[in-house]
């Protein structure tokens, strides 16, 4: 729908209109749809979005703009989290157990993953977790790996972005802390192994050492 089609009137300030969409939707919006609103190309309202989350990094302000592959939002900085829970009476819930956060971890450093990497990294099965994190739409399928019996990859989603309050995986926090990589061929190896049996617990047994893991 062209912007004569939608009879608005010429838009003055861009920059300001994509702001008021984009914080009246509360919700990721699609840089196609800014730019069907607006007249602009999409690669603009790209371009116009980064500059804002850019103003929003000062300090003076208490929210910030999210600018991810597809979409941009407007959100609220975390440390503000504990005043507007405060304030508007929310309470904090859905937090993430340390074994499904270990999980998140694994995948987010090193994706795509197959659930047997997860596995060996941790020492423990991690099926429980791995449902939990997609039910939660934090990590989901990115494909197959090319291996025996085509086990599934995951990453993490455009929603993990958004609840750590990151525009892209570049974000993601330095650690001193050694965090396992994995190498060319490990995710092949670690296959060929599970098709031998050496990865076997599954489902309730994956209930088990989930809660033997918190």
């Amino acid at each position: 729908m062209s912007q004569q089609e939608l009879n608005l009137e010429p838009i003055k300030n861009l920059e300001a209109c994509i702001e008021a969409v984009v914080f009246a939707a509360g919700y990721p919006v699609p840089y196609q749809k800014l730019a069907e609103v607006t007249g602009l190309g999409v690669r603009e309202v790209k371009r116009l979005a980064e500059r804002i989350a850019k103003r929003y990094e000062d300090e003076a302000h208490g929210i910030m703009m999210l600018c991810f592959k597809d979409t941009c939002q407007l959100c609220t900085k975390e440390q503000y989290g504990a005043y507007i829970r405060e304030a508007l009476g929310v309470r904090r819930g859905g937090n993430l157990s340390n074994s499904s956060m270990e999980v998140l971890a694994v995948v987010a450093y090193n994706q795509p993953v197959t659930r047997a990497f997860i596995d060996a990294v941790r020492g423990v099965d991690s099926n429980y977790a791995v449902n939990s994190l997609i039910d939660k739409e934090l990590i989901a399928s990115m494909g197959r790996l090319d291996a025996p019996g085509r086990p599934v990859l995951y990453g993490t989603t455009d929603k993990f972005l958004r609840v750590f309050g990151m525009s892209t995986l570049d974000d993601l926090p330095k650690t001193e802390i050694a965090l396992p990589v994995a190498k060319p061929g490990e995710q092949l190896s670690i296959a060929a192994e599970e098709m031998n049996g050496e990865s076997t617990a599954e489902n309730a047994d994956g209930v088990i050492a989930e809660q033997d893991a918190k």
